[in-house]
This record gives C-alpha cells, structure tokens and sequence, in this order.
C-alpha cells in the first residue's frame, strides 16, 4: 500500500477521472522514410508535489513558465518509473500528481514549413497524464500502459521563436474504482496512529504500481497529408497468401495509393491500388513460430505512396509496415496457426527491473529475448498489460507468440463492475488493438486477468468486454484468465480459450506437493467437460529464494521449486495430447510488488531472478521445452539443424 498525506480526495477526483477520452484515428508506428522523428529520451526536469492536497502545482500554475521557477526539481531519466530513482523514501512510495518539464528545440524547417505535421507522442504515462506545449493545455489521457500523441503543429509554426518548445506533463498515479486496473484510497482516520489526513493506496494486484514516463517521448513529422492508419488481416487459401489491407488518409480528399508487397529480400510479389483491397501471393512463405518451422517468422513489407494535391502544391506521404500472412483457428480441442496445433510452451512476464522499474530498455528487452529462445519458450502472456510497442516488434521477427492482455487486472471487488468502469475497459481494448492488430505475433485477446468472474455483474461486464473486442478484431480469439471455480465462472461461456490460474500444493495445502496430480487432473477434466474449449495453463508455479536448498524439498528452496513443476508437468503431458494447447510457468523472472509479511524484496516465483541469473527451474524447464519443441515439430516444415543446435538432447 502506497502511503501519504493528503486531503480533498474529492476535489481531486474529478479532474482525474472526469473524462472517457474518444479515440481518435490511428497510432502507427512513428518511423518511414517520410517521417522525421526527434527522441526526447534522457534527462528531464521533475518534480513530485508534496503538497498535502497535491494540487499546488495547478493552483500556482507550474505549467505556465520553466518548473525550475517555481521550485527545486530533480533530473529524472525518461524512460523509466520514478519510484526507485532518487533516495527519498517518499517518492517511492508516492501517490499524487507529477511534474516533468523538457525544453527542446526544434530543426527550423519544422517550424517554417506549413506542409509539414509536428507531432507530439508519447508512449506511456502512468496512469493520467494532462500535457502542456508552451503552458498551452495540448492532450489529456487516461491510462498507463499505451501511447498516445498530439498535433502540435499550430504552436510551433507560429513566428521566429517557435523553433523553442517547453513541454510540461503532469502524471498523476492515482488507482480509483473505474481505472484500470482499479484501486481505492483508504483514509486512516484512528489519530492516536496516523496523522491527520493519512491514506493509503489499496491496490488487488501483486506487482509494483510503478508511474511516471515509462516509454520514450518523441516529437515527428508528417506531410499535412498524411496516411493516419493500415489494417492488415491475412488468410491462405491453396498455397497462396491473401492480404487485406484498408488504409486511412487524413488531410486531404483528393489523393491516390500505391500499396506494394516486397518479401524478405525486397522483391515486389504483389501490388494494389487505393485505400482497400486484397494482395494475392502465390506460394507465399508464412509467418510461422519459433521453433515451428525452418525458418520461422518470415515477414513481409507492405509498402504504402500517398500522393495528395494540396493548396501549396503535391504533398507525398509514405509507410511500410511489417506484414506476417499466418492464420489462428481455435477448435474443441486445439489451437491452429497456419491450420497447424500449436502448444504454447513459453512464460508469463513483467516489465519490470532494477532502478528503471517499469521503464522500457534496450538492453534489457534484447536480454531477454537471448533467455527465452535459449529455454526453448515460443510464447508469452503480456501479464498484466500492454508492453512497450518495441516489444511486440521483436516478437515479431522472432517468431514469439503473444497473448495481448489489456490492464484488467485486479478486478476483485464488485464496486469495481460499474457502468463506467466498463465503457473505460472497453475504450482501453479499443486503444490496444489499434496498437497491436498488425502483429502477427499477438495470436489472441486477454481482456482480463483473475477477475471476479464468479459474480453475476461481472459476467455480464465479461460478456460486454470480449463481444466489444471481437467486433474490433474478428480475426483472433478473445479470453480472460481466470482463476475461478469452473461450476461458478460467470464469463467461461463467451471465451474461445480457457485460460487457468493455479498453484497447486503453493497458496493451499503448504508443501504437499504429493496433491498436485490429483488437483490439477480434476481441474482440466471438470473444465473441459464442463465447456468443451482448448485449455492453457496460464500460471503455476512457486516461491523461490535463490540459494535456499533443502531435501527433502521445502517451500522457498530451489528443489521445492523444481519439484511442483515436475508434479504440473506430468499431468500436463498426460492433457497436452488432448485438449491442453498450453502452459505458461509463472515467473519468467522474480520482480517487485507492494510490501507484505509475504514477499521478501518481491514476488520470487521466477525462474530467473530479478538480474536474468537463472534458477535451477530454469535448466529444468529448458529440458522439458526443447524436448516439447522436437516432439512437436512437424517433420517437413522445421530444419533439423535448428533445433540439433540449441537442444540440450544432443
């Protein structure tokens, strides 16, 4: 629980939460030839208001001049979360409004040339952000984990010192029933233990509610016509791949396009005209998973020309996106990609590290991406959020399988099933599969994780939420993890994959790890002759400290570890051969939470620690992954020599 002091929660309220913002056009990736990009990665000026009501900074407009001003500030980095940064315990645990400030100054042709767009985006800003350009008042959003942007066009080509801009965002981390994910405050009112005003920050999630630019901050240019969006959807038909495309433009009535596709080594295969139509690719190369074919995660480049007339003259615009043809198909029993079952074998994960927090790193993200293929995982559940863009674009060309989930975690209380609350999750799913409906990668919707799915209202808000999602993309399945009892899980019936949550012999039943077997077989049997849908075990797992050793095994060693995940394996090998399509071990690495008389310095159910150093789990579950992955292969389709080199079979 986050702590403080401060008063007048409901004056604060309503400019937090007022608002359910529209969207509006698309949110492609800001890189083409035509584009011009500015990272406004590094050092900004920050500042934490402290103020009881936490509000002096609108009340003395910190907005309007340089925030050095009107204060002392901090350097503080961007990307990253703000908790962990400096010394002071009270910016780590800090509930309220933040100020960061970056004065920047702008290539002159920007500012001088009327046919060009300046665009301010940023990537995330946890969990409400309100920006000023020049203390004018440009965008407000809601929600932490997505990007969102702005025209600024019209307050940087306005005279001979527009080329200086001072950009101010406020960022306030504040949970209340109708965010997402949800939270509450609570006021401890006892004085002869808290002083006067104290709260807390109640939050129904186990991991850290770390806040702040947690993405990069970008400014870019386009022509002032411009394409806004691309919607791409892929099917097979033969042996030849279909390409769908639909294009927005934006700035202009009169205009032509040109769509090309390109393979790998830039040859054209396909051309089109106009802002929809269908690519046929004969003998086309799919986009296959790691592990699944010989030379998996093939990709594509669709290639968009916009030519407008415009008052000033002919404006030309230009895009290419990745493109993966690949198709998904669930059945009673299986998960199809490319008409081929699938196994999920692969790992939950955090945005989450040392220092930065949640704040996205290079380094970091290619680390990673070096231990999953190195464990043989060919998949993973963006627990508990949308991750960074570049994430998923990594996926993509390595061919890791994604399930997508939105913020919807910690919906554990009934108040947190309103009315509002439900059209914000449904604006949210909106805003992620804009985001991410052209990743091959992303394989299927999570639209929530353990939520109180076994109450009636939250049926009905389940029901609302994945129908939404379907009419948004009907090319992927829908789902949300549960971990409710199947006979009282009022949002199964509308999933087209059940996804379960269990720790067997973990958070009952201590140390009997002899359980296990019999748990988890009624668990799958009773699902899935209950709804007869494929089923992936989307967590299990244990606590594990690192260096604590004990045989006979005990809760918290490394043995203890290895042990419950050899009881899950033996039934999920007994299952997998029938309508199991997955498992997701739960941790891929230890990370922070909230304090409790229960995690030591964070959750530890990694198989690798905080610092990506492994555990002894995590030989274990390389052995079993790389032994699914030469199981399953399909025999014409994988090059032997793939698997010969990584396995540890050989």
């Amino acid at each position: 629980m986050a702590r403080g002091l401060a008063v007048a929660w409901a004056v604060l309220g309503p400019l937090l939460w007022g608002c359910a913002l529209a969207l509006q056009g698309g949110m492609l990736y800001p890189e083409s030839p035509s584009r011009e990009r500015k990272e406004l990665d590094g050092l900004w000026s920050f500042r934490a208001d402290f103020s009881d009501n936490r509000r002096r900074g609108f009340e003395e407009q910190w907005y309007r001049r340089p925030l050095r001003e009107s204060g002392p500030t901090l350097d503080m980095p961007v990307p990253s979360s703000f908790n962990d940064i400096s010394q002071d315990w009270r910016l780590r645990h800090f509930v309220g409004w933040v100020w960061y400030e970056r004065e920047v100054i702008l290539p002159e042709r920007w500012t001088q040339d009327l046919s060009t767009r300046v665009v301010l985006r940023i990537g995330s800003a946890h969990a409400y952000a309100i920006v000023w350009v020049n203390g004018v008042d440009t965008l407000e959003h809601e929600g932490g984990y997505l990007p969102f942007e702005a025209d600024i066009s019209n307050l940087v080509q306005v005279g001979p010192l527009s080329s200086q801009l001072r950009i101010t965002i406020a960022i306030n981390n504040t949970l209340t029933p109708t965010t997402l994910p949800p939270g509450t405050i609570q006021y401890l009112t006892d004085t002869s233990k808290y002083p006067k005003g104290y709260f807390v920050q109640n939050t129904y999630f186990d991991f850290f509610n770390y806040a702040g630019l947690q993405r990069s901050v970008l400014l870019y240019t386009t022509p002032t016509a411009y394409i806004d969006d691309i919607t791409v959807t892929t099917s097979v038909e033969h042996d030849s791949g279909l390409v769908n495309y639909q294009i927005s433009v934006k700035g202009s009535n009169l205009f032509e396009l040109e769509v090309r596709l390109l393979d790998a080594e830039n040859k054209l295969v396909a051309n089109g005209t106009g802002t929809q139509g269908q690519l046929k690719v004969p003998g086309a190369r799919l986009w296959w998973p790691y592990l699944m074919h010989e030379r998996p995660a093939y990709l594509y480049s669709l290639e968009v020309r916009l030519t407008a007339q415009m008052s000033l003259g002919p404006v030309s615009d230009f895009y290419t996106l990745p493109v993966g043809i690949r198709t998904v198909a669930v059945t009673e029993s299986q998960f199809l990609i490319n008409g081929k079952p699938f196994y999920f074998h692969g790992v939950n994960k955090h945005e989450d590290a040392d220092i930065r927090g949640k704040g996205f790193d290079w380094p970091l993200l290619v680390k990673d991406f070096n231990l999953l293929r190195w464990l043989g995982a060919n998949a993973f559940r963006t627990s508990h959020y949308p991750y960074a863009e570049e994430v998923l674009q990594m996926c993509d060309r390595y061919g890791i399988v994604v399930i997508d989930e939105c913020p919807g975690v910690g919906l554990a209380l009934p108040q947190f099933f309103n009315n509002v609350s439900l059209q914000n999750h449904m604006r949210v799913m909106e805003e992620v599969v804009r985001r991410d409906k052209n990743h091959p990668a992303v394989v299927m919707w999570s639209v929530a994780n353990e939520p109180a799915s076994h109450l009636e209202s939250a049926g009905y808000y389940l029901k609302m939420v994945i129908t939404h999602t379907k009419a948004l993309d009907p090319s992927r399945p829908v789902t949300f993890v549960t971990n409710s009892n199947y006979a009282a899980d009022k949002g199964a019936p509308y999933v087209d994959v059940i996804c379960l949550n269990s720790y067997y012999s973990w958070y009952h039943d201590y140390g009997h790890l002899e359980l296990i077997q019999q748990q988890l077989t009624t668990q799958f049997e009773s699902w899935y002759k209950t709804y007869q849908k494929p089923i992936i075990q989307s967590e299990y797992g244990a606590e594990t400290i690192v260096g604590f050793h004990q045989d006979p095994p005990l809760m918290f060693t490394e043995e203890y570890q290895k042990s419950l995940l050899e009881q899950y394996h033996v039934v999920l090998d007994q299952k997998r051969r029938k309508y199991v399509v997955g498992e997701l071990i739960w941790n891929f690495a230890d990370f922070m939470t909230e304090q409790s008389p229960t995690r030591v310095l964070g959750n530890k159910k990694g198989v690798f620690t905080r610092q990506r150093q492994p555990k002894s789990a995590a030989f274990l579950l390389r052995e079993r992954y790389w032994k699914i992955a030469n199981e399953t292969r399909y025999p014409y389709s994988i090059a032997k020599s793939q698997c010969l080199e990584n396995s540890p079979f050989t």
